[in-house]
Protein backbone atom coordinates (compact mmCIF):
# COMPACT_ATOMS: atom_id res chain seq x y z
CA UNK A 1 0.00 0.00 0.00
CA UNK A 2 1.30 3.10 -1.26
CA UNK A 3 1.28 6.38 1.19
CA UNK A 4 -1.37 8.17 -1.28
CA UNK A 5 -3.49 4.74 -0.95
CA UNK A 6 -3.39 4.45 2.69
CA UNK A 7 -4.70 7.76 3.07
CA UNK A 8 -7.42 7.45 1.59
CA UNK A 9 -8.17 3.85 2.40
CA UNK A 10 -11.71 4.65 3.64
CA UNK A 11 -12.90 5.88 0.50
CA UNK A 12 -14.85 3.94 -1.54
CA UNK A 13 -13.10 5.36 -4.78
CA UNK A 14 -9.43 7.00 -4.45
CA UNK A 15 -8.87 10.77 -5.74
CA UNK A 16 -6.29 11.26 -8.11
CA UNK A 17 -2.56 11.97 -7.12
CA UNK A 18 -0.52 13.22 -9.48
CA UNK A 19 2.52 11.22 -9.77
CA UNK A 20 4.53 14.68 -9.53
CA UNK A 21 2.84 16.06 -6.16
CA UNK A 22 5.46 17.55 -3.95
CA UNK A 23 6.60 15.28 -1.16
CA UNK A 24 6.00 17.92 1.14
CA UNK A 25 2.28 17.94 0.82
CA UNK A 26 2.58 14.26 2.54
CA UNK A 27 4.49 16.00 5.83
CA UNK A 28 1.83 18.42 5.77
CA UNK A 29 -0.90 15.90 5.65
CA UNK A 30 0.79 14.43 8.97
CA UNK A 31 1.03 17.69 10.61
CA UNK A 32 -2.61 18.90 10.17
CA UNK A 33 -1.59 21.66 7.79
CA UNK A 34 -2.95 20.31 4.56
CA UNK A 35 -6.18 18.48 4.20
CA UNK A 36 -7.35 15.71 2.01
CA UNK A 37 -10.01 15.59 -0.45
CA UNK A 38 -13.24 15.68 1.61
CA UNK A 39 -14.63 12.27 1.18
CA UNK A 40 -17.90 13.92 -0.29
CA UNK A 41 -16.06 15.07 -3.46
CA UNK A 42 -15.64 11.65 -4.17
CA UNK A 43 -18.81 10.64 -4.09
CA UNK A 44 -20.70 9.97 -7.93
CA UNK A 45 -23.80 11.76 -8.73
CA UNK A 46 -26.58 10.22 -9.90
CA UNK A 47 -25.30 10.45 -13.46
CA UNK A 48 -22.15 8.91 -12.10
CA UNK A 49 -20.16 12.31 -12.20
CA UNK A 50 -17.81 13.33 -9.49
CA UNK A 51 -18.17 16.73 -7.84
CA UNK A 52 -14.90 17.66 -9.55
CA UNK A 53 -16.95 16.94 -12.68
CA UNK A 54 -19.63 19.09 -12.04
CA UNK A 55 -17.42 22.04 -11.00
CA UNK A 56 -15.41 21.81 -14.40
CA UNK A 57 -18.71 21.87 -16.11
CA UNK A 58 -19.65 25.22 -13.82
CA UNK A 59 -16.42 26.56 -15.08
CA UNK A 60 -17.56 25.82 -18.91
CA UNK A 61 -20.54 26.96 -18.75
CA UNK A 62 -19.01 30.63 -17.57
CA UNK A 63 -18.44 30.78 -21.04
CA UNK A 64 -14.54 31.45 -21.39
CA UNK A 65 -13.40 28.05 -21.19
CA UNK A 66 -11.15 26.93 -24.20
CA UNK A 67 -8.77 23.78 -24.82
CA UNK A 68 -6.02 25.81 -23.74
CA UNK A 69 -7.66 26.93 -20.03
CA UNK A 70 -5.33 26.55 -16.73
CA UNK A 71 -6.68 24.36 -14.41
CA UNK A 72 -6.42 25.36 -11.06
CA UNK A 73 -4.86 23.36 -8.44
CA UNK A 74 -8.21 22.84 -6.26
CA UNK A 75 -9.29 20.36 -9.02
CA UNK A 76 -6.68 17.79 -7.78
CA UNK A 77 -6.31 18.77 -4.01
CA UNK A 78 -9.88 19.54 -3.17
CA UNK A 79 -11.97 17.17 -5.75
CA UNK A 80 -9.22 14.53 -6.54
CA UNK A 81 -9.72 14.87 -10.30
CA UNK A 82 -7.24 14.87 -12.80
CA UNK A 83 -8.65 17.62 -14.70
CA UNK A 84 -7.24 17.49 -18.21
CA UNK A 85 -8.68 13.95 -18.31
CA UNK A 86 -12.07 14.47 -16.80
CA UNK A 87 -12.45 17.08 -19.74
CA UNK A 88 -11.88 14.46 -22.02
CA UNK A 89 -14.18 12.61 -20.92
CA UNK A 90 -16.94 14.82 -20.74
CA UNK A 91 -16.30 15.54 -23.89
CA UNK A 92 -17.02 11.80 -24.64
CA UNK A 93 -19.87 11.61 -22.93
CA UNK A 94 -21.19 14.58 -24.05
CA UNK A 95 -21.75 17.13 -21.64
CA UNK A 96 -19.17 19.37 -22.70
CA UNK A 97 -18.08 19.78 -26.52
CA UNK A 98 -15.45 21.48 -28.45
CA UNK A 99 -16.64 24.24 -30.67
CA UNK A 100 -15.19 24.81 -34.33
CA UNK A 101 -12.97 27.48 -35.67
CA UNK A 102 -15.39 29.18 -36.75
CA UNK A 103 -17.30 29.63 -33.29
CA UNK A 104 -13.70 29.75 -31.33
CA UNK A 105 -13.41 33.30 -32.71
CA UNK A 106 -14.95 35.37 -29.93
CA UNK A 107 -11.62 33.88 -27.88
CA UNK A 108 -9.09 34.83 -30.53
CA UNK A 109 -7.74 38.68 -30.09
CA UNK A 110 -8.39 40.99 -32.39
CA UNK A 111 -5.14 41.75 -33.56
CA UNK A 112 -5.06 37.87 -34.31
CA UNK A 113 -8.19 37.95 -36.39
CA UNK A 114 -6.55 40.86 -38.40
CA UNK A 115 -3.60 38.93 -38.93
CA UNK A 116 -5.68 35.51 -40.28
CA UNK A 117 -7.98 38.42 -42.54
CA UNK A 118 -4.60 39.63 -43.64
CA UNK A 119 -2.63 36.43 -44.42
CA UNK A 120 -5.96 35.26 -46.54
CA UNK A 121 -5.84 38.36 -48.49
CA UNK A 122 -9.08 39.87 -47.30
CA UNK A 123 -9.26 43.23 -47.80
CA UNK A 124 -11.89 46.41 -45.79
CA UNK A 125 -10.76 45.11 -41.86
CA UNK A 126 -8.80 47.74 -40.54
CA UNK A 127 -11.27 50.20 -38.99
CA UNK A 128 -13.72 46.81 -37.48
CA UNK A 129 -14.26 45.99 -34.16
CA UNK A 130 -14.13 42.47 -33.01
CA UNK A 131 -17.26 41.25 -33.71
CA UNK A 132 -17.23 42.63 -36.67
CA UNK A 133 -13.67 40.89 -37.46
CA UNK A 134 -15.66 37.62 -36.63
CA UNK A 135 -18.74 38.17 -38.83
CA UNK A 136 -16.08 38.99 -42.11
CA UNK A 137 -14.00 35.94 -41.26
CA UNK A 138 -17.06 34.11 -40.79
CA UNK A 139 -18.19 35.38 -44.74
CA UNK A 140 -14.45 35.00 -45.93
CA UNK A 141 -13.34 31.52 -44.80
CA UNK A 142 -14.89 28.08 -44.90
CA UNK A 143 -13.94 26.05 -41.22
CA UNK A 144 -11.71 24.05 -43.05
CA UNK A 145 -9.23 27.46 -44.04
CA UNK A 146 -9.72 28.66 -40.50
CA UNK A 147 -9.42 25.33 -38.65
CA UNK A 148 -5.64 25.00 -39.90
CA UNK A 149 -4.69 28.88 -38.90
CA UNK A 150 -5.01 28.46 -34.93
CA UNK A 151 -5.47 25.78 -32.21
CA UNK A 152 -7.37 27.43 -29.55
CA UNK A 153 -10.81 25.71 -29.27
CA UNK A 154 -13.93 27.37 -27.23
CA UNK A 155 -15.34 24.70 -24.94
CA UNK A 156 -19.07 24.28 -24.86
CA UNK A 157 -21.53 23.07 -22.47
CA UNK A 158 -24.09 20.55 -24.47
CA UNK A 159 -28.23 20.03 -22.40
CA UNK A 160 -26.87 17.20 -21.06
CA UNK A 161 -24.39 19.11 -19.47
CA UNK A 162 -26.73 21.74 -18.17
CA UNK A 163 -28.79 19.32 -16.88
CA UNK A 164 -26.22 18.01 -14.72
CA UNK A 165 -25.27 21.05 -13.37
CA UNK A 166 -28.80 21.69 -12.66
CA UNK A 167 -29.35 18.43 -10.64
CA UNK A 168 -26.45 19.28 -8.72
CA UNK A 169 -26.55 22.50 -7.88
CA UNK A 170 -25.64 21.52 -4.41
CA UNK A 171 -22.02 21.12 -5.18
CA UNK A 172 -21.77 24.04 -6.70
CA UNK A 173 -23.20 25.95 -3.94
CA UNK A 174 -20.45 24.32 -1.86
CA UNK A 175 -17.82 25.45 -4.17
CA UNK A 176 -15.65 28.66 -2.52
CA UNK A 177 -16.81 31.78 -4.86
CA UNK A 178 -14.32 34.60 -5.10
CA UNK A 179 -15.93 37.67 -3.57
CA UNK A 180 -16.45 40.15 -6.23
Amino acid sequence: MTKATGIYQDYSEQPYISPNRDSEWFNKLDRGTVQRVPKRNMIRTSEQLLPGDIILLWRIQLGTFTNQSWFPKYFEYDYGIHAPSRLKHLIKEKYALQASAKDSLTHIPAPEIKAILKQKGVKGYSQLNKQQLIDLTHKALSEEELANLFDLRAIHLTKKGDDALKNNADIISRHPKKNI
